[in-house]
């Protein structure tokens, strides 16, 4: 749930840094990143798909939509794995972060053309495709600069992950891929195929987000491999690679499970040498994307309590209501789907009884709330720290400027030493875009 860094003690600090002494340098809200952990989960993930695969391991390809920007780009770069881009931004922030283009993956289920155009130029390793325009887009482009682009197609193998529905995406009803059971992915390895200009690697598919256990991920590597056999049937090669997404979940809560790099790759290695058996296939080349994995625990959210407020409920209960300086700009997944977060007092400890309590932010929205109910010291008082663990995947990268406010900052820490990597948004920056 916390990184490893974190201290929650008589005050909660990382590597060595007090909540308090953090609040008063960057102020709050604020993104507070363990830079050593980030760097050793990715290690982790790159060790355990080599140690699982051998020479058929392929990729760790980071997740961007995550959490992104030009630092952690550079500590992908330097660590060694790939990373996974859907958008032309995020394939900006990659390339100035010094991430070499043969390591980038380009998603996304609508690319323009002038995010194709740029792929191509720039020479990314492999593009994902995603629906049948987008095969002659992609043809189109590469004809023009002279090239052969390297292409995935996006595959939904139709599973229902346990996981919200609004990041579910490979059950059939969702806007993601080519269906397997209704014939679009066969029709879309036809059509890639009338294409010199385009080289078929192999499929991908990405079930969801936040799953706990690996059943799906087995079931999704049992089907697309067979289709990967229908091709060999078909066409007599053998298509070279299969990206089994990610979507490992986290630690939010105490008690949340958590997929661990060896737990998912046991399962992953017993599926894939399985069914490749099964069908006389050689093992294709497997690659993952670990995004939420990686980033997720190795931040957290630092607030100041700025009211502490009792409501009395129609049937006579109590409710304690504490608003923070943040809220839904910068945390939308509880307002977005249900997700659940914990939070601690990070500046002082307390003895105090612990009450029934509702964290909400400073928007002008009654569903502006980051915590529905948690138990927490009633002696908690505006100006104390509250500190939620967790919040690296989807926090800052989700994050707006509703109500005009300014985005949190970013302040990664390493060896006892913070620094700014992405700075606190100004009223000037907000007014920089009008005209």
């Amino acid at each position: 749930m916390w990184s490893s860094n974190v201290w929650v003690g008589n005050e909660l600090s990382i590597s060595g840094i007090s909540a308090t002494d953090l609040a008063k340098e960057f102020g709050t809200p604020a993104f507070i990143m363990d830079e050593a952990d980030f760097r050793a989960r990715a290690i982790n993930w790159n060790s355990a798909l080599a140690q699982g695969f051998g020479e058929n391991a392929g990729s760790v390809y980071y997740a961007a939509k995550a959490f992104i920007c030009t630092e952690v780009a550079r500590w992908i770069n330097e660590i060694g794995i790939g990373i996974d881009v859907c958008t032309g931004g995020e394939l900006a922030v990659a390339l100035a972060g010094g991430i070499d283009p043969a390591k980038i993956e380009l998603h996304g289920n609508n690319k323009s053309l002038s995010e194709i155009e740029k792929a191509v130029s720039v020479g990314v390793a492999t593009i994902v495709i995603d629906s049948l325009q987008e095969i002659d887009r992609v043809a189109t482009v590469a004809t023009a600069q002279g090239k052969v682009q390297r292409v995935l197609l996006r595959l939904t193998p139709g599973i229902e992950a346990h996981t919200h529905e609004s990041i579910a995406t490979a059950h059939e009803d969702v806007k993601f891929g080519f269906s397997i059971a209704s014939g679009a992915a066969w029709k879309a390895i036809e059509e890639v195929k009338n294409h010199s200009s385009l080289e078929l690697r192999g499929f991908h598919a990405h079930i969801g987000s936040q799953i706990l256990d690996t059943d799906s991920f087995e079931i999704s590597a049992e089907r697309l491999i067979r289709l990967l056999a229908r091709f060999r049937d078909e066409f007599g090669v053998e298509l070279p690679e299969l990206d089994l997404g990610g979507g490992y979940g986290i630690h939010y809560l105490p008690g949340d499970e958590e997929l661990s790099p060896s737990v998912v790759m046991s399962a992953l290695v017993s599926a894939v040498t399985s069914n490749c058996s099964l069908h006389n296939l050689s093992i294709p080349r497997i690659s993952i994307e670990p995004g939420r994995a990686i980033v997720g625990p190795t931040m957290l959210t630092l607030y100041e309590v700025g009211t502490v407020k009792d409501v009395t409920l129609e049937n006579g209960d109590n409710r304690r209501y504490i608003s923070v300086d943040g809220g839904m700009s910068e945390n939308i997944r509880p307002a977005l789907y249900a997700a659940e977060y914990t939070a601690v007092l990070a500046n002082r400890t307390s003895n105090a009884a612990p009450i029934s309590t509702r964290i909400v932010g400073k928007h002008c929205e009654t569903g502006d709330i980051l915590i529905r109910d948690i138990a927490i010291a009633s002696d908690i008082a505006p100006g104390d720290l509250l500190a939620t663990p967790a919040t690296g995947a989807y926090g800052r990268s989700m994050a707006s400027n509703y109500n005009h406010v300014p985005r949190p900052p970013v302040i990664a820490i390493k060896d006892g030493k913070a620094r700014v990597i992405v700075r606190r948004e100004t009223e000037a920056d907000l007014l920089g875009l009008d005209i």
